[in-house]
C-alpha cells in the first residue's frame, strides 16, 4: 500500500458549483416571499444548492449522524472530568438511545452510526459493527509521546475516507459529524494552537463536562508540552496527526477530505471536528466550502478554528455535551431552508404596462 499524501486532495477537491449558486440566488429573487425576509435560511439553501449542483435545491431526505469514538492517552494526565479510558460508556449510551444525540436523531429522522477508531476497551463490550474498524486501542499521551505511529495515522485517515465513501454510496445527502472521546478536547486544542500559532491558554476550554481551575491549569500545561512536539512536524499533516492527534482525529480528518471529494455536505459539531477541519484545510484549501459549522459551543479553540476557516456557526446555544448534538440541532434549520427554497412559489409574472401618450395640452385663446 502506498503512503498517503494528503496534499493530493488539493487537486481532487473542487468548490461547490458557483454557477448553480448564482442560479439559486436568481431564483430566490423571483420567489413570492421578499428577498431577505427568511434571513440566513436563504444563504443555507443557496449553499446546499451549490453542493447538490441543482436548482431548485433538493430537500434533505437521508441525513446521517456519524460519530467517531476513541480514548486519548492524555486523559491520564488529569485534564478531563471524565475517567480516562471511559469513552466506551459514551458509546454505549448512544447505542442504547439514552444520549442527547440519540434522542434528537430519532425525533429528526436521522440515522446514527458509531465508528470505533481507537477505544480503550475490550471489543466484546460493544457490537461488532462498531468495533470492527478499530485502528488501535487508545492512543499515546501526547505531552510525552506520539499518539500514533505514522502507519497507524495513515490507517486512521484511510478509515475515515472509507467511511465517507460508504456514506456517499448509501445515499446519505447530509452528514452531521461528531466525536465520542475522553481527552479529545485537549488534543483538539493542541492542533488548533499549533496550526494557528497561538499559546495554549488562548485555546484551552473547559471541555464537554466542565472542569475546575486546577484541572484547567493541568490541561494548559499538557497542551504546552504537546505543542513543543507538534511544531517541528507542522509541515507534514500525517506526522502531525501521529504526534499529537489520535485515531479518531485522523479518521475525522480523512472523512472530511473524502466527503469533499464525494461532494457530500457536512455539519461540524464542536472543537474536535473544527480542529480536524483545520488539518484538512491545510491539505486542501477548498475543502471547508463543503462544511457548515453547526453551532458555537463556547470552546475558545473552536472559535479560533472556525474563524481561520471562515465558517460562521448556524446556531449559538453554547451546547457543550458533544456527541454531535450541537450540530444536530442545526439540521432542522437546514432542512427548513431546503424545503422553502424548493417549494415556495415564484411571483406571478407582471404584465408589461401599456405605454400611455400624455394628452396634448389644451390651446388657450388669447
Amino acid at each position: 500500500m502506498t503512503t498517503l499524501n494528503l496534499d493530493d486532495f488539493s487537486d481532487l477537491i473542487e468548490r461547490p458549483d458557483g454557477g448553480v449558486r448564482r442560479d439559486a440566488e436568481e431564483r430566490r429573487e423571483r420567489l413570492a416571499v421578499p428577498a431577505g425576509a427568511l434571513g440566513r435560511l436563504d444563504e443555507l439553501a443557496e449553499w446546499l444548492a451549490a453542493a447538490q449542483g441543482r436548482v431548485p435545491v433538493r430537500p434533505i431526505e437521508r441525513p446521517r449522524v456519524v460519530l467517531f469514538a476513541a480514548d486519548h492517552g492524555i486523559a491520564a494526565a488529569g485534564v478531563s472530568a471524565r475517567t480516562a479510558g471511559g469513552a466506551h460508556e459514551l458509546v454505549r449510551s448512544v447505542l442504547d438511545g439514552n444520549s442527547p444525540v440519540s434522542i434528537l436523531a430519532a425525533r429528526l429522522g436521522a440515522g446514527v452510526r458509531v465508528v470505533d477508531a481507537g477505544l480503550d476497551c475490550e471489543p466484546a463490550l460493544l457490537p461488532e459493527d462498531v468495533v470492527r474498524h478499530r485502528v488501535r486501542r487508545g492512543s499515546g499521551r501526547i505531552d510525552v509521546e506520539d499518539a500514533l505511529t505514522r502507519e497507524e495515522a495513515d490507517a486512521a485517515l484511510r478509515l475515515g475516507m472509507r467511511i465517507a465513501d460508504e456514506e456517499a454510496d448509501s445515499g446519505t445527502d447530509l452528514v452531521v459529524l461528531g466525536d465520542l472521546s475522553v481527552g479529545g478536547t485537549t488534543v483538539a486544542a493542541t492542533l488548533v494552537a499549533a496550526l494557528c500559532g497561538t499559546d495554549a491558554s488562548v485555546v484551552t476550554g473547559r471541555g464537554g463536562r466542565p472542569i475546575d481551575d486546577l484541572t484547567w491549569m493541568r490541561k494548559c500545561a499538557a497542551i504546552r508540552d504537546a505543542l513543543r512536539r507538534a511544531r517541528p512536524v507542522l509541515g507534514d499533516q500525517v506526522a502531525l496527526l501521529a504526534a499529537v492527534g489520535g485515531a479518531d482525529v485522523a479518521a475525522i480528518t480523512g472523512f472530511l477530505l473524502q466527503c469533499a471529494v464525494r461532494r457530500t455536505p457536512v455539519i461540524l459539531d464542536g472543537v474536535v471536528s473544527a480542529a480536524c477541519g483545520l488539518v484538512a484545510q491545510r491539505a486542501a484549501f477548498r475543502a471547508p466550502d463543503w462544511w457548515l459549522a453547526g453551532q458555537a459551543s463556547g470552546e475558545p479553540g473552536q472559535a479560533k478554528a472556525l474563524d481561520r476557516m471562515a465558517l460562521n456557526p448556524v446556531l449559538d446555544h453554547g451546547v457543550t455535551v458533544g456527541e454531535g448534538t450541537g450540530a444536530l440541532l442545526a439540521l432542522p434549520m437546514i432542512q427548513a431552508a431546503a424545503a422553502l427554497a424548493a417549494d415556495l412559489p415564484e411571483r406571478a409574472a407582471q404584465e408589461p404596462q401599456e405605454s400611455k401618450v400624455p394628452p396634448e395640452p389644451l390651446e388657450t385663446q388669447d
